[in-house]
């Protein structure tokens, strides 16, 4: 039997051309052949491959021809329950939840670079702006799962924006109100539940009035509303703060469900776990760029600032790590002996958010792969929230919840 890898040789697709909503529906059809998912994705498959590979799918028999699938992460055998993928990023939630027997009928990603190591992983392309996205061409699910963009809300979001006069939280139309696409699709196709990611600050934002809307036009579509601040540092040695809001269908709940956020194991996790042993120079500060971080540290520090770069203890937990690392990995820094100190390898940002090392990163280039991961999530932490979610879906489909 060919593989994924072969038959995209066979139909000549080189994925760098082909990271649209084409190939995506392609993908998403491969996926869920065998089910009734299939038929939203069917039509716009076989437009594609005909008009890519014309002389190799002549008819819709053509479109699937069984193949194995060669990616890290493919789909569960027995999958247990379906959901989907909304601002998906790199896969961190998808990560989790196909650990617990989940099947993603449907993704979403705007950003290329992303897409590319989602589809080295998982073997899908993600479908684009969620914004055109009609929700009735989104197949049914049991969980809707988006991490939603936090710069609108986050502390450095807001301080730049405020700093180069420019709206921040919903007032920011191409990034703050993306939520209610979740809100739109959300009431098209009414999940049993929902699990949705942001940052800490989302919960204070604007004196509260941010996400009082959040809670209200969730509740409004009738949903329960559940929300906590967890921290990734008792999964992995980073102090990493969001808040994680998860939702019941009441038609399905009706209010009674016996959700609650697990308890998180000890945190003693340490940095040197998830360093990598003779990392490559070229990790290491250049003299230049290290005397640069320590003039602006004294000059904030001389100004009551608490500005600067981070040194991190090797048996500490690092800072957050944010999309910006790329531009000089000032927030966490690791010591060396007798050099400059370094920046973390992609891999380390990697297990650092809770990655296993079979996870594809060089897909695409150092500095993508520390944007991704800055905007990804730690991967345990959802999937023991995930766990639980999943509980009490077993519990309604054991009808413990009916009327």
């Amino acid at each position: 039997m060919p593989t994924y890898s072969e038959r995209k040789r066979e139909l000549n697709i080189n994925v760098d051309k082909h990271l649209n909503d084409g190939f995506a529906a392609v993908t998403h059809y491969w996926q869920n052949h065998e089910n009734g998912v299939s038929q939203y994705y069917k039509p716009f498959a076989y437009k594609y491959l005909r008009e890519t590979a014309p002389s190799l799918v002549r008819d819709v028999k053509q479109l699937y021809i069984p193949f194995s699938y060669d990616v890290p992460f493919p789909k569960p055998a027995n999958p247990r329950f379906r959901f989907i993928d909304l601002f998906a990023g790199i896969g961190g939630f998808r990560l989790a939840f196909q650990n617990l027997d989940g099947h993603c009928v449907f993704s979403s990603e705007w950003n290329n670079f992303a897409k590319k190591t989602y589809e080295a992983n998982f073997g899908e392309v993600p479908f684009g702006d969620i914004t055109k996205i009609n929700a009735n061409s989104i197949p049914n699910h049991d969980i809707l799962i988006a991490g939603f963009p936090c710069q609108p809300f986050s502390i450095a979001g807001v301080s730049k924006k405020n700093a180069l006069g420019r709206a921040h939280g919903f007032k920011d139309e191409t990034q703050g109100t993306l939520f209610f696409d979740i809100v739109r699709i959300l009431e098209a196709k009414r999940p049993k539940m929902f699990l949705l990611e942001n940052v800490k600050n989302l919960k204070s934002h604007d004196k509260g009035k941010t996400f009082k809307v959040i809670k209200c036009a969730l509740e409004e579509l009738g949903y329960s509303f559940h929300f906590q601040v967890l921290n990734g540092k008792h999964f992995v040695p980073q102090h990493r703060e969001r808040i994680v809001m998860v939702g019941f269908n009441k038609d399905y709940f009706h209010g009674r469900e016996q959700f609650q956020y697990p308890d998180l194991p000890e945190a003693d996790h340490s940095i040197h776990e998830i360093l990598t042993d003779n990392p490559d120079p070229k990790y290491t500060l250049s003299d230049k760029l290290w005397d640069y971080l320590q003039a602006y540290a004294i000059k904030h520090r001389c100004n009551g600032n608490g500005f600067g770069f981070g040194m991190t203890d090797l048996n500490g937990i690092s800072r957050t790590l944010s999309a910006r690392y790329y531009k000089d990995g000032s927030e966490i820094l690791i010591p060396q002996d007798g050099v400059n100190p370094r920046r973390l390898t992609p891999r380390e940002c990697a297990r650092l958010q809770g990655y296993p090392d079979n996870f594809i990163i060089d897909a695409v280039s150092d500095n993508q792969a520390y944007r991704q991961f800055g905007n990804s999530v730690v991967v345990p932490l959802m999937q023991a929230v995930g766990e639980n979610i999943v509980q009490e879906l077993i519990r309604e489909q054991n009808g413990e919840y009916a009327e």
